[in-house]
C-alpha cells in the first residue's frame, strides 16, 4: 500500500530511496508522464475539454473505472491524478490485496474525513482480480463518498465488476495507442537516453508493440542495451530483432494484407500445408494471434459453413485458447484449426444466403409480420386466431408445419418455382444431409440439389 500526503516532508531515507529507484527503474517507469499534457494518446479522454481532463483539472473526480488494453496509460492517469489532487491518494493492487487491506483503507479514510475534512482516492489496479466479496467490501464506502475509487482493468468491467459498483462509477475506455503515438513515445525515450534509432528499427518496434506503450519501451530498453554492448549509441534493426527475438520478414502494411489473403485462400483451397506455412510466417513476424483467430472464425462460416458445422466450433475454441493460453503454445491450437478447416468440405452457402436476404431487405418493400407470428401477450390471446392462427410445430406428428414465416409478398408461394430462396444447400459434406432434409420438408422445387451451381457470385474471386 502506498499513500501520498501533500505537504508532509519526506524523511532523508525515503528521499534517498526514491532517488535511487528513479535511477534504476525500468525505462517505461522513468519515461512515465508526470502531467496530463505529457500523456500521449487517449485524446478522447484527456484532450482539451475532454471529460476526464476536466475532472482531473478541477480535482472533482468521482469514482471511475479505467478500462483498456495493457500499456495504454491506466496507471499513468492514476499517478497524474495523485500528483494533482489535494485528497489522500492510496494505491492497492488487487493481485496482492485482500479484504483486510480494503477495510484498513476505508477506516483510514473515515478518520481522515472526520479529523481533517480530507477525502481519499483509492487506486485499485487489476480491479477485475477482486472476487465478489472483496468488491462488496468497497461498495458502502464508495456509495457513502468515504472513498473515491479509481479502478483499472484490462477486462470488460461489465462482466468482471459487480453491477452495484459499476452503477456508482463512470467507465472510461482507453484505446490502443496508434502507430504515430508509439513512434512519439519511443522517440522521446531514445532522445532521453542520449541515443539514436534507425527508421526501420523504429518501424519494427512499433509493429511489434501492438498498441502497447509499455511493451514498446521495454523492447527499446533491451535494444538500447544491445547497441551499447556493441559499442554503439544508435539502435539498429538487428538490435530490435534481438530484443524481441523475432526476425523481420517482408511485412509492411501491403505485405500484411497479402500474407493474410494467401493464408485465407490456402485454407479455402483445402491446402493444409500452405495454411500452416502462412500461419508460421505470420506468427514468426509477430502478427497478433487474436487477429489470426478472428480470421479463422470468419472463415469457418464463410468458406466451410454448413458443409462441416463443427468448423465454427473448433475456430471459436481456438480463439478462446489464444486468450486463455497465449503464445507460443496457442500456436498449436491455431495450427489444429488450420488443418481442420483446410481438410473440411467447403461451402459458402451461409454467406451467399445472407447476401440474398440483405438484397431483399434493402431492395423490396418490407412486408408486415404475419399476424399469427406476432408476439402474444396474455391479454392479447385473441391474436392466436388472427390470420388463421399459428400452428405449433411440436404439436404435429412430424414436428413440422409447412406454414409461411415471412411476409407473403416477400416469400412467394410455398413449394413453387416462384419461391424466393436465400439458403441453397450444396451437395458437400454434412450440408448434403441438410439439403435432403429441407427438400423432404418443403418440397423438391425450393431446394433442388443442383441449384447451388447457379447462384450469383457475391465476392470478387480475386479477393
Amino acid at each position: 500500500m502506498a499513500a501520498r500526503r501533500p505537504g508532509q516532508p519526506d524523511d532523508l531515507f525515503e528521499s534517498a530511496l526514491q532517488e535511487r529507484l528513479a535511477r534504476q527503474a525500468p525505462l517505461a517507469a522513468r519515461m512515465r508522464p508526470r502531467t496530463v499534457d505529457d500523456i500521449i494518446g487517449q485524446s478522447h479522454l484527456l484532450g482539451p475539454d475532454a471529460p476526464l481532463r476536466a475532472l482531473i483539472d478541477a480535482d472533482r473526480l468521482s469514482s471511475i473505472i479505467l478500462w483498456g488494453p495493457p500499456g495504454t496509460g491506466k496507471t499513468t492517469i492514476a499517478q497524474v491524478i495523485a500528483s494533482k489532487t489535494d485528497r489522500e491518494f492510496v494505491s492497492l493492487s488487487a493481485v496482492t490485496a485482500g479484504v483486510k487491506d480494503v477495510r484498513e483503507v476505508i477506516e483510514g479514510a473515515r478518520r481522515r474525513l472526520a479529523e481533517d475534512g480530507r477525502g481519499t482516492i483509492l487506486f485499485l489496479d487489476e480491479v477485475h482480480r477482486f472476487n465478489k466479496s472483496q468488491q462488496d467490501a468497497l461498495l458502502p464506502a464508495v456509495e457513502a463518498g468515504i472513498i473515491t475509487l479509481i479502478g483499472a482493468t484490462t477486462e470488460n468491467p461489465f462482466f468482471e465488476v459487480n453491477a452495484p459498483l459499476i452503477s456508482r462509477s463512470t467507465i472510461f475506455r482507453l484505446q490502443p495507442l496508434t502507430d504515430d503515438e508509439l513512434r512519439l513515445i519511443a522517440g522521446r525515450a531514445v532522445e532521453a537516453e542520449g541515443a539514436g534509432c534507425d527508421d526501420d528499427a523504429l518501424d519494427h518496434l512499433v509493429d511489434m508493440a501492438g498498441g502497447d506503450g509499455r511493451a514498446a519501451l521495454n523492447t527499446l530498453e533491451v535494444a538500447l542495451a544491445l547497441a551499447a554492448a556493441a559499442g554503439r549509441d544508435r539502435v539498429s534493426l538487428a538490435d530490435v530483432e534481438g530484443a524481441r527475438q523475432t526476425r523481420v520478414l517482408r511485412y509492411g502494411e501491403d505485405e500484411h494484407y497479402d500474407v493474410v489473403s494467401a493464408f485465407i485462400k490456402s485454407i479455402r483451397g483445402s491446402d493444409p500445408d500452405a495454411g500452416l506455412y502462412w500461419l508460421a510466417r505470420m506468427l514468426e513476424a509477430g502478427e497478433d494471434a487474436r487477429f489470426i483467430a478472428r480470421r479463422l472464425v470468419i472463415l469457418a462460416s464463410e468458406d466451410v459453413g454448413m458443409a462441416d458445422p463443427m468448423g465454427l466450433v473448433l475456430a471459436d475454441a481456438a480463439a478462446r485458447a489464444v486468450e486463455f493460453v497465449g503464445l507460443p503454445e496457442a500456436g498449436l491450437n491455431l495450427a489444429h484449426t488450420v488443418i481442420y478447416l483446410a481438410s473440411a468440405p467447403k461451402s459458402n452457402t451461409a454467406m451467399a444466403g445472407l447476401a440474398r436476404a440483405f438484397s431483399d431487405v434493402r431492395d423490396r418493400p418490407a412486408g408486415a409480420v404475419p399476424p399469427y407470428l406476432r408476439s402474444v401477450h396474455p391479454y392479447q390471446a385473441r391474436k392466436l386466431k388472427e390470420g388463421g392462427g399459428y400452428r405449433y410445430p411440436h404439436n404435429e406428428a412430424a414436428g413440422f408445419v409447412a406454414q409461411e414465416y415471412r411476409p407473403p409478398e416477400i416469400a412467394g408461394p410455398i413449394g413453387t418455382a416462384e419461391r424466393r430462396l436465400y439458403y441453397r444447400p450444396s451437395p458437400h459434406g454434412a450440408e448434403a444431409e441438410a439439403g435432403r432434409r429441407l427438400r423432404q420438408l418443403w418440397g423438391d422445387a425450393p431446394y433442388d440439389a443442383e441449384e447451388w451451381w447457379e447462384f450469383e457470385k457475391f465476392r470478387d474471386p480475386s479477393r
